[in-house]
């Protein structure tokens, strides 16, 4: 396995499709020198989806790399709010008014400001967090213009079967419609899709890794 040549080979692939989309290097379960690898490569983007794991893998490595930016891409819940903010840059799966309202209180209290991404549920899956179609507008006019939270675009995963591009569409599509510029969308099986859609974060770890 060479991680730095499956990385390399993605980022060759995004010159192809004539993109300048962020790769998020996903780091779940990986080992830390591997990490340090990309980094000594010169990679600055990566992601976690537990904050415990996160904790453990990155506070060390920020120590002495201060320029890298670490995105937060899992379910969060309320009560690890606060560590999530204390060391993530971004957060990309904003989907509750209490989960928005907790980053508000630690906002004021740090007097700190982080980057956020509002998770939509574009398949409407029952089982899937995100903040419903319907509900959206008045979800970011709270965060925006109530809260305060710098919204900077939108993020889905979109249901296992089917078509991922007409829900990378779709997530475009209301992203436009709420005046927002980032879309975090597309993983290692679907990412040219969500390329070739408007993706301006895409979510990349098996390939990567595998």
């Amino acid at each position: 396995m060479n991680i730095i040549n499956n990385l390399k080979s993605i980022k060759d692939n995004l010159i192809s499709l004539k993109s300048s989309t962020t790769i998020i290097v996903v780091c779940k379960n990986q080992e830390i020198v591997k990490i340090k690898d990309l980094i000594n490569y010169g990679h600055l983007d990566f992601g976690e989806n537990k904050v415990q794991e996160g904790e453990k893998k990155w506070q060390e490595i920020l120590n002495s790399h201060k320029n890298i930016n670490l995105h937060f891409i899992g379910k969060l819940q309320s009560n690890k709010a606060k560590q999530a903010f204390q060391l993530f840059n971004y957060i990309h799966s904003l989907d509750s008014e209490k989960l928005a309202k907790c980053f508000s209180d630690l906002e004021i209290s740090y007097k700190k400001k982080i980057k956020y991404f509002i998770q939509v549920n574009v398949g409407d899956e029952e089982q899937k967090n995100g903040i419903s179609e319907e509900k959206l507008k008045q979800f970011i006019n709270l965060c925006v213009h109530y809260l305060k939270l710098n919204v900077i675009g939108l993020m889905c995963i979109p249901p296992a079967k089917g078509d991922p591009s007409v829900y990378f569409k779709r997530l475009a599509e209301l992203a436009k419609e709420n005046n927002l510029n980032e879309l975090s969308m597309g993983m290692s099986n679907d990412y040219e899709s969500a390329i070739n859609n408007g993706a301006t974060f895409i979510r990349i770890g098996s390939k990567i890794f595998s």
